[in-house]
């Protein structure tokens, strides 16, 4: 069963001739599921419970018959093509219907307001507080304000026609890589279905985000790369200097990309310089390619002077504490705020999905894992197990077949990291490039064992209904609650609302713009958006804002702090004494979490110091003015 030996030797069928009615008739289908998604979300805003319902059957409509069509063993191979760019398209509509007239999610805010920045002062690289490395890379904002500027739309318009744009790019130039390094259009599809079940492609990398730009980039990079490995003298040389551009394009785009990049080509190249009877000439080139990966965001970050090791070393060290602590069954010293924090939990159905949808992402790794081995060693007469010997033998033909079959080892790996709150962000962030072997070694799994060339009975109906979980369980992991409802406290997206909206407009319509504020996460966000002010994340040096808002009294050097510190006007949201917060925090995600409602005192506390005024109240959210503590030189 996990064996190397092939069910067939050939991996392609004798595809048919395009079927413009089946074509049709997905189309009118996926368009149903759409008008169901959009009802879903429109009785989630008004709290319906018939809502739930119509957004799963209408996602449910949308996933399983394209992929049951692309799995398929006789479509064609510009049907299948045809067919992922229906679906990744369709599932970027879902994503943009949440919120269809404005940005939502907490990331597309801090991109936002770079790229209105940019917009407005049409300068590169200010300061932005709240994402300090992003001011780096700043890519991004390029594009979606140029595009603005030549359209006259508007920037959020803009932001989401790019974004559609990038989500088509991405999936086809997946399906490129796939189907040059195996020489199957069967397997190129079902492997680029399969890395639609990875719990970023949704919604995270479906975002106004530098991440939704840096892995299409790199992903172009891959697949120019490997469309090139067999061209000889100035076609090679042409590709290679295309292949340097898109990587000085990656290295100022977006550091994780960067690094994505930078580990690619890097093995790659390593593989082929290990590979027994390789082309030196080839070996050259690759590593030219895998030097100038490495060295070109390592000049960026010297040119810049952004050392981004102080901003993902403290998650990344945390995040192996905290998983191996888990593992050992000890606590951790000093104790992790996080380490034993409540997870927010989701509908039992949905955790269902999403761990059927691992379960069958690991059945289907390990029947493709040897098998996608002996597939780098195409060409030799050599089958079953010599193959594997072969390989271990460093005698394959092709290296970007064994480096992304190892890698996708990255998803066990990425799914322990998952298993703690502080782990999560670096398993997430790993899947990311893990899913470009998972989506290879689960398609020749599927292609080479479980279908064949001709499928029968359950064969041809299992497979593409677990690939359909597997899609589907990418979506469900992708977000705690992917269905718009009512106001819920401290819960990024859904607490996003037209109050507090108005609250933000209304202080830059009432006292201009670039005011210096802090509030609570979400109300930062709002006004640094709409309210165009200058927000901070700290009260004064080493003083963040949660200490201020927490307690129900202000200590001397809380006090001091706000006499010294920078901020003119504290938001208080008494909102967030009504329920605990849904993430566990109100300010930052490193804070102490809790599932305890914020006390009344501490927001009504401002009310009694002198020097303070509030000069906004509309029942819910209060503004208060603090200048007058301020400490006059």
């Amino acid at each position: 069963m996990i064996g190397p030996d092939y069910r067939d030797a050939a991996a392609e069928t004798n595809a048919q001739p395009a079927k413009p009615d089946i074509v049709a008739a997905l189309f009118l289908i996926v368009s149903a599921a759409l008008l169901l998604v959009v009802l879903g979300q429109g009785a989630g805003r008004r709290g319906e419970a018939l809502a739930p319902l119509l957004f799963w059957l209408g996602i449910a409509l949308m996933v399983v018959p394209i992929s049951f069509r692309i799995a398929w063993p006789d479509v064609s191979r510009g049907e299948r093509l045809l067919l992922l760019l229906l679906l990744v398209e369709a599932m970027f509509f879902c994503r943009t219907v949440y919120s269809p007239t404005s940005f939502t999610p907490h990331d597309e805010y801090l991109h936002w307001v770079a790229a209105d920045d940019l917009m407005t002062a049409r300068r590169l690289f200010l300061s932005n507080p709240l994402l300090e490395v992003g001011s780096t890379y700043q890519a991004l904002e390029i594009l979606a304000t140029s595009l603005a500027d030549l359209t006259r739309l508007p920037l959020f318009a803009s932001a989401m026609l790019l974004l559609a744009v990038l989500k088509g790019t991405f999936i086809v130039a997946l399906f490129l890589l796939y189907e040059k390094i195996t020489g199957s259009a069967r397997i190129a599809a079902i492997g680029s279905l399969a890395y639609m079940g990875c719990s970023t492609f949704f919604l995270f990398e479906a975002m106004f985000s530098y991440e939704s730009l840096g892995i299409v980039l790199c992903a172009v990079a891959f697949a120019l790369e490997a469309a090139s490995r067999s061209d000889a003298g100035p076609q090679r040389t042409k590709a290679l200097v295309l292949v340097g551009l898109i990587l000085c394009g990656i290295a100022v785009t977006h550091h994780l990309s960067a690094v994505y990049a930078a580990i690619y080509l890097g093995a790659v190249a390593i593989l082929d310089l290990c590979r027994r009877g390789g082309d030196n000439r080839r070996e050259a080139r690759l590593a030219v390619g895998a030097v100038m990966a490495v060295a070109l965001p390592l000049l960026w970050m010297e040119f810049r002077g952004t050392d981004i090791t102080a901003y993902l070393g403290p998650v990344i060290e945390s995040g192996v504490k905290t998983l191996l602590a888990k593992m050992q069954g000890v606590a951790m010293e000093p104790p992790d705020p996080l380490g034993d924090a409540k997870a927010p939990s989701q509908p039992i159905v949905m955790r269902m999905i999403t761990l059927l949808g691992v379960l069958l992402t690991a059945i289907g790794l390990a029947t493709g894992f040897f098998r996608s081995l002996a597939l780098s060693t195409a060409g030799s007469s050599r089958t079953g197990w010599a193959a594997i010997r072969d390989v271990v033998a460093r005698r394959w033909s092709d290296s970007r077949i064994v480096f992304l079959t190892l890698l996708a080892f990255g998803f066990p790996v990425s799914v322990l990291f998952r298993l703690s709150i502080g782990g999560w962000e670096i398993g997430n962030r790993m899947g990311t490039l893990a899913f470009f072997g998972v989506g290879l070694v689960v398609a020749v799994g599927v292609v080479h064992f479980w279908q064949g060339l001709s499928p029968r009975g359950w064969r041809l109906f299992a497979p593409p209904l677990a690939l359909s979980v597997i899609v589907l369980s990418g979506i469900t992991s992708a977000s705690l609650d992917l269905l718009r409802g009512p106001y819920r406290v401290a819960a990024d997206a859904q607490s996003v609302e037209a109050m507090a909206v108005g609250t933000a407009r209304w202080t830059k319509e009432w006292m201009g713009p670039g005011n210096r504020f802090t509030s609570d996460r979400v109300n930062r966000l709002l006004l640094a958006g709409y309210g165009r002010q200058d927000v901070r994340l700290d009260i004064a040096p080493g003083v963040n804002s949660a200490r201020v808002f927490g307690s129900a009294t202000l200590s001397s050097d809380d006090f001091w702090a706000l006499a010294k510190g920078n901020v003119d006007f504290l938001l208080v949201d008494m909102r967030l004494t009504a329920a605990p917060p849904v993430l566990g925090f109100y300010f930052e995600p490193w804070e102490p979490r809790t599932d305890k409602p914020i006390a009344v005192d501490a927001l009504r506390k401002f009310e009694d110091i002198e020097g303070v005024g509030r000069i906004y109240d509309n029942g819910f959210i209060r503004i208060y003015d603090m200048r007058g503590m301020h400490v006059r030189p």
